[in-house]
């Protein structure tokens, strides 16, 4: 059967993420930490992996992560829009605090995990960025059978991407962990992915935001 094998990884923290402010599609770069969390994670993979090719989201916190993989492993970096993070709409750039306190109604489907619910603003529904990760990774996957591929993505990427593989319900209480940086490995096949491993994280010492989607 045809197979490849996929590291999907989250990019490296920002002070967004330590701020827990939302992020989306606002391009915002990695801080300090999360620069250092990108070389370890590159000199780990350059270590022990075979790596045939390296797509990342556009937005530069994902794609300077994929950046660090790649100089350690010299393959080049493709980026694919289709990686990026859900549009929050006008969600974006506000706390959690904030979103609960200014749009106490949206923040209510929000959390609730309305599947078809859009969020005002140019947002995106879970519906619509489970279909629009679901078929970048199906189109990116079936270009490379036989070989193993790196993904660099965001928190809601990796979610959905745990979602499709476990067949779990968009609006399932979420019990695994996107750490910043962390390796999780997926295999897809002509019929969908499954998953084979989850949040690796050896290769930090306790440094890694575990916020949702930002």
């Amino acid at each position: 059967m045809e197979f490849t094998r996929i590291l999907a990884i989250r990019h490296g923290e920002t002070a967004w993420n330590v701020a827990t402010r939302l992020q989306g599609h606002l391009d915002i770069p990695l801080n300090e930490t999360g620069l250092q969390q990108a070389e370890r994670l590159a000199s780990a993979l350059a270590g022990r992996e075979a790596i045939d090719a390296i797509y990342t989201s556009d937005l530069s916190r994902a794609r300077d992560t994929a950046e660090a993989i790649g100089r350690a492993t010299g393959q080049a970096v493709r980026t694919h829009e289709g990686l990026r993070e859900r549009h929050f709409g006008v969600f974006q750039g506000l706390t959690f605090a904030e979103v609960e306190q200014l749009l106490p109604e949206q923040a209510l489907q929000w959390r609730k995990r309305v599947p078809d619910w859009t969020p005002p603003g140019g947002g995106e529904s879970l519906q619509r960025l489970h279909q629009r990760i679901v078929d970048t990774v199906h189109g990116l996957a079936a270009q490379h059978t036989g070989q193993q591929i790196v993904l660099v993505a965001h928190g809601g990427v990796l979610d959905i991407l745990y979602r499709a593989a476990t067949r779990l319900d968009l609006q399932a209480p979420r019990t695994w962990q996107l750490t910043n940086t962390a390796v999780n490995r997926l295999l897809w096949t002509p019929r969908g992915l499954s998953l084979v491993g989850w949040s690796d994280t050896s290769h930090l010492d306790a440094q890694g935001q575990d916020e949702t989607a930002l």
